[in-house]
């Protein structure tokens, strides 16, 4: 009835999953982001904020600071 997928983009454009999903006649009902860059959410829960210190924060997301 449902199938999960683990997708890996190194650079995504506007709704690329959906749209990539729709191209197979594959519905996307729901999409969880992981991670960004190198910085990895785990077991992040939905609302839940984890401080970090900003030059770390930025090495992450690989944005000169």
């Amino acid at each position: 009835k449902h199938t999960w997928l683990l997708i890996t983009l190194t650079e995504g454009k506007y709704r690329q999953v959906r749209k990539m999903m729709a191209a197979v006649k594959h519905r996307c009902k729901r999409l969880i982001r992981i991670s960004i860059e190198d910085l990895i959410l785990d077991d992040l829960a939905p609302g839940q904020v984890k401080e970090m210190d900003e030059k770390e924060f930025f090495k992450k997301l690989r944005i000169k600071y």
